[in-house]
């Protein structure tokens, strides 16, 4: 039994100049390989926010959950945050 299926795709001309690029470059050795990669990328992108996800946005959440008065009003974190953006602008100025 074959472990690969041909595939017909369409893409956008600057998305197939580039996978044609890669190939001519030499980065790959098909443009199938550079799909392949692709979508390896995409995969370990979607693993990195589902890990994100269910370690640190929910403990995040939990512990609100479990004492909802350590946490900070919307609008002091706002106001802290604009500070902030103000004193980077000036360091930049």
């Amino acid at each position: 039994m074959r472990s690969t299926q041909q595939m017909s795709i369409t893409l956008p001309v600057e998305m197939a100049k580039r996978v044609k690029q890669r190939v001519s470059n030499g980065d790959y050795a098909s443009e199938s390989e550079v799909i392949r990669e692709g979508l390896r990328a995409l995969q370990e992108r979607e693993n990195a926010v589902e890990h994100w996800l269910r370690t640190e946005v929910a403990a995040t959440y939990d512990a609100y959950k479990a004492d909802p008065t350590k946490a900070k009003p919307l609008d002091e974190v706002w106001k802290r945050l604009e500070a902030r953006m103000d004193e980077i602008d000036r360091e930049e100025d």
